[in-house]
């Protein structure tokens, strides 16, 4: 192998699982915006907008908990290309039922169900994309910090071309076509990781696993809850997602669609990437100067003043700011996260542990989004954003006094 060569293939696992993560990633990202607009150009109701968003993010409490199982039991590979084959065969489906059986097929409850086994899937690849990291990284010579900065950095660029795509391709095609460009975005990232090659992606030794899949899930939540850092950060992510959850999912979408602004919807989501990308990549650079616990505790409290400000429905060129601002401070926290886990859980464990931490996160978001959509629809979104950012900037405050967030900068 010449010079030249040799780094480049070094570096081949590692950019497979970033091209990977780029295509689900955008598929999602498209689906945020087809979802929620599919439903509310029917009627315009918040309440069976946020059903929907909730059909999407209820299942990803279970879902993520077997999902770390599968990728430890059934090897981090195999289990990410099944799980976007079984998304892109969802989101497929709304275009196909609409042709086969008109559009009035494609209701909210089916809207509903389909978005519930999007998300019922999608977890499984997240989760064994990420528990791949640390032997690519390895392999590439990156330091986990760096990896995982970039990873995050590349989901946040999912993001924006996703919802970006998505809104041009509602305004151009119309919502039910958009799921095309959905469905081939997994596809491509299926392909992507039906060529990597990585020790500790394949099937697991079975010497290293103890009982069935459910004692698996027990396992990683016992470990989970008796280390203090990661019991910590679950629950303040837990508070985080749902509260913010339904802004994006909800709140956003009823705003924009009574405007008739499909675009303007999607650009405000790029916002949010965009900023989310910088901060990520920035961290990457950056992450041996700064402190783990500085950059959480301003997240938290830069997100709950922001929401405050977009409370009030400012003009559009503000919202943009203010979520550029959102996400360049929230871009670290998924690295940080990744680290905690990566660096706490043992191997053969490691993706219960992402399991059970994403899992904990889902859990507020469907409470979040069944308050969001009956509250928007009663007193309007102002008081709605207002009943969300104000215990936003307590979690924020309660958090400067939390002892665990010290372990952050500790080393293992």
């Amino acid at each position: 192998m010449t010079p030249d060569r040799a780094p480049t293939s070094r570096r081949g696992p590692l950019l497979l699982i970033l091209f990977a993560a780029l295509m689900a990633g955008a598929g999602n990202g498209i689906s945020i915006v087809a979802f929620p607009w599919l439903v509310l150009q029917r009627n315009g109701s918040a309440l069976e907008a946020s059903i929907v968003a909730m059909a999407g993010t209820l299942p990803l409490l279970v879902a993520t908990l077997i999902a770390g199982a599968a990728v430890d039991f059934l090897g981090r590979r195999r289990v990410s290309m099944i799980s976007d084959a079984l998304s892109a065969l969802s989101v497929a489906a709304v275009p196909v039922l609409a042709l086969a059986f008109g559009a009035s097929a494609v209701n909210v409850a089916v809207l509903a169900g389909l978005a519930a086994l999007g998300a019922f899937f999608d977890p499984a690849g997240m989760t064994a994309r990420e528990t791949m990291l640390p032997e690519a990284a390895n392999r590439a010579g990156w330091t986990l910090d760096h990896a995982n900065s970039v990873f995050e950095a590349v989901f946040n660029l999912a993001y924006i071309v996703g919802p970006g795509i998505g809104g041009l391709l509602i305004a151009t095609l119309g919502g039910v076509n958009t799921m095309w460009v959905t469905a081939a975005a997994f596809v491509l990232s299926i392909f992507a990781i039906g060529v990597l090659r990585l020790e500790g992606a394949g099937t697991p030794d079975p010497a290293a696993l103890s009982g069935g899949v459910w004692s698996g899930i027990i396992e990683g939540l016992r470990f989970v809850w008796r280390n203090r850092v990661l019991r910590t950060l679950a629950f303040i992510d837990l508070a985080a997602t749902g509260l913010y959850m339904p802004m994006e999912s909800v709140l956003f979408p009823k705003y924009f669609t009574d405007r008739n602004e499909p675009a303007q919807l999607g650009w405000v989501l790029m916002a949010l990437s965009v900023g989310g990308l910088v901060g990520a990549l920035g961290f990457a650079v950056l992450s041996t100067y700064l402190r783990r616990r500085t950059v959480m505790l301003t997240a938290v409290v830069t997100l709950g003043v922001a929401m405050t400000v977009i409370a009030f429905l400012p003009p559009l060129p503000v919202i943009l700011v203010l979520c550029a601002v959102v996400g360049f401070v929230y871009g670290p926290i998924a690295p940080i996260y990744n680290y905690v886990m990566q660096t706490r859980a043992p191997h053969h464990l490691r993706g219960r542990v992402v399991g059970v931490m994403g899992s904990l996160a889902y859990a507020a978001g469907p409470l979040g989004l069944i308050l969001a959509g009956p509250l928007a629809d009663a007193t309007g979104l102002h008081v709605t954003f207002l009943a969300l950012s104000l215990p936003m900037l307590a979690l924020g405050v309660a958090a400067v006094f939390l002892p665990a967030l010290y372990e952050l900068d500790r080393e293992p």
